[in-house]
């Protein structure tokens, strides 16, 4: 909660008059399991479609395997033409978790994921009917430049991640993709960081500037690719 306010708080600061954010509640492993939170994204992002009404005004994001939803539900959105033109206005992924099983999950010496662990999450959530292999339980397994460049949002991608990341390697691919493809992504990857590091920050951080670094990002980027509106909130 304290990680969305001060989003709000720097949304307000930069100009927008009526900011909101929606977060989405999904269910956790072992209480369901694929495709059951792809469900419940799509119903989230169709209730915001019917609030907001214009999808370029929209910015999905997640962090981790809520970032892995929203790249399960672009892939979606994509792949069914009556959605096709409701693509959001951008993305922010914070530390996806791009390839739900990859032997490219390797651990590193700071971060506090761990390469066993994730594939034992991984193997709950992809479950025992849905196929590891399939983009839409793994996104990192679609291999097509172009599916990817027409998913692209509206006004691009922005990623945030450490260098240090377990799923660093993966991350970086998906980046290589789509920017082969011809689509706008602008990238952060912080030196020395770990997982999720505009999350762990907030809470972590010396500094006021450490502590909000990740979020200003998140804000600065928006700022420039969806201006606030000057017809009022």
């Amino acid at each position: 909660m304290e990680f969305l306010l001060a989003w709000v708080t720097l949304l307000k600061e930069a100009g927008y008059k009526n900011p909101a954010l929606f977060s989405l509640e999904y269910t956790l492993v072992p209480d369901a399991v694929y495709p059951t939170q792809v469900q419940q994204t799509f119903a989230g992002y169709e209730h915001v479609l019917s609030v907001v009404q214009d999808p370029a005004r929209i910015c999905v994001g997640g962090d981790s395997a809520g970032a892995t939803l929203m790249l399960s539900l672009i892939l979606l959105l994509t792949d069914h033409p009556s959605h096709r033109r409701e693509l959001p206005g951008l993305a922010a992924m914070i530390s996806p978790w791009v390839t739900i099983i990859s032997e490219n999950n390797r651990n590193t010496r700071s971060d506090y994921l761990a390469s066993n662990s994730l594939e034992l999450y991984g193997s709950q959530y992809i479950g025992t009917k849905a196929n590891k292999d399939d983009p839409m339980v793994s996104p990192g397994m679609c291999k097509n430049v172009d599916r990817w460049y027409r998913a692209s949002p509206q006004h691009g991608w922005l990623f945030l991640y450490g260098s240090e990341e377990v799923l660093g390697p993966e991350t970086r691919n998906l980046i290589k993709m789509l920017k082969q493809g011809g689509a706008n992504v602008a990238v952060f990857e912080e030196q020395g960081s770990i997982h999720a590091w505009p999350v762990a920050s907030l809470y972590l951080g010396a500094t006021r500037e450490e502590r909000l670094k990740g979020l200003r990002n998140i804000v600065r980027t928006t700022h420039q690719k969806i201006k606030p509106s000057s017809a009022g909130p």
